[in-house]
């Protein structure tokens, strides 16, 4: 074979060799064994005020995120004072990353330095005002930023046991405080029980005995501004009709103790709010709603912490709190809690608003007085709890003991000021 022909045949074989290899090459890049990079652990701590069956719709949802979100985990804890647990553990870096609380809290927590605004998260006023309704979006604004994403509203209602109390009992007028003691006294002396239970008329609980004090004409215990509406005509009013309804109520009536005499049949009533109505369905008991004063219209609220931003959770935090409180979730817990959601579209779902509590805490809060964010707030509770407790067991007269409640609530906002 001649030198021509045999370079002809060297390069055709080759060519068919890089063509057989072309054919077998791989199309995508070959598999790696080197592990698909996951998120770091995250674990977010959230410090709430949720008691009872109320919570386990609640904790479900946070399971779902952490199902949807396997690096992270969750631990709920339920501190006795959360104010004073807060003050001990954020400037030591051990407090929650999450705070769920009433918004009421909002002023004095940031001023303390415990809560950051969301605002330097990148939440705006305009996505608040677009996804929540306008009270619960207005109630987690303070000082021109905002403190918090709003969960649900809430406030104080006449929840009655429909088997032990008639139609003749109920209160008609719900702002008529002569008309509803004089349901009290007929029914005591009928029954031989109270009518209805509220765990603030022995005192120590300024909040649950509000809706007697603004139903007298007490326009807010203390407003924006600073002024004090305690030793005024109206609030005397409101503390006697408290001090004249004594002897038809229990004597010693905290949450629990209220919570079994309504379970027990051993009151008609119970004064409370939608976290009450999980135990009370679960004892199977056929109750209604009726609204009751003028009571004080919370919105309960997820705060993310200092403590957040400094370990860097604060991210997480923020998703968590949105997924929380979006439509999927909050359907899901008003349905189990039946709550009044703050987000606009989980009110408009067709289950929530058929909700029978819908009505009876709607027409609650459409009396019921806001709920004020300013830091001012926090001077009343314990005053204001101390002196409906010297009310009530006969210590100091009405007038006596708001005076002091006043003096004391002006001499701490001197304090802020």
């Amino acid at each position: 074979m001649n030198k021509p022909l045999l370079v002809l045949l060297s390069i055709l074989m080759a060519a068919s060799l890089l063509l057989v290899g072309c054919g077998t090459a791989p199309t995508t890049a070959p598999a790696t064994s080197a592990p698909a990079t996951t998120a770091p652990a995250v674990k977010i701590t959230i410090w709430h005020q949720w008691e009872g069956a109320y919570l386990d719709p609640i904790t479900a949802a946070f399971t779902q995120y952490g199902t949807d979100h396997p690096n992270v985990t969750f631990d709920l804890t339920k501190p006795n004072d959360v104010q004073a647990s807060l003050k001990v553990a954020v400037p030591a870096g051990e407090g929650p990353d999450i705070i769920g609380w009433a918004n009421d809290h909002i002023g004095d927590l940031a001023l303390a330095g415990y809560i950051v605004p969301l605002d330097d998260l990148g939440i705006t006023q305009d996505w608040l005002e677009s996804t929540y309704g306008p009270a619960a979006a207005a109630g987690v604004i303070w000082n021109g930023k905002i403190w918090g994403l709003p969960e649900s509203q809430e406030a104080l209602a006449f929840i009655y046991n429909k088997a032990i109390v008639s139609d003749e009992y109920l209160p008609k007028d719900p702002l008529n405080l002569d008309d509803i003691a004089a349901k009290a006294q007929k029914y005591y002396e009928d029954k031989g029980m109270p009518l209805f239970c509220n765990q603030g008329l022995k005192g120590g609980d300024a909040y649950n005995v509000a809706p007697f004090y603004f139903a007298a004409g007490v326009p807010t215990y203390v407003d924006d501004t600073g002024k004090v509406y305690l030793n005024t005509p109206e609030a005397v009013k409101g503390a006697q009709w408290v001090l004249d309804l004594e002897p038809y109520m229990l004597k010693d009536a905290d949450y629990n103790a209220c919570k079994a005499a309504f379970v027990e049949g051993k009151v008609g009533a119970w004064n409370t709010g939608p976290w009450a109505i999980a135990d009370i369905e679960a004892a199977k008991i056929d109750y209604g709603i009726l609204p009751l004063g003028k009571p004080f219209v919370g919105i309960k609220t997820l705060m993310i912490s200092k403590n957040a931003v400094d370990r860097g959770t604060a991210e997480v935090a923020l998703d968590v709190i949105k997924y929380y409180t979006a439509k999927d979730a909050q359907v899901k817990v008003s349905l189990a809690n039946k709550t009044i959601p703050a987000n606009a579209e989980a009110l408009k779902d067709p289950q929530v608003a058929a909700l029978p509590t819908l009505a009876g805490f709607g027409a609650a809060t459409a009396l019921g007085v806001p709920m004020p964010s300013t830091p001012y707030m926090s001077a009343v509770w314990t005053p204001l709890g101390d002196a409906t407790s010297a009310i009530w067991n006969g210590s100091q007269t009405p007038a006596e003991a708001l005076a002091a409640a006043q003096k004391a609530i002006e001499d701490a906002i001197a304090q802020m000021q």
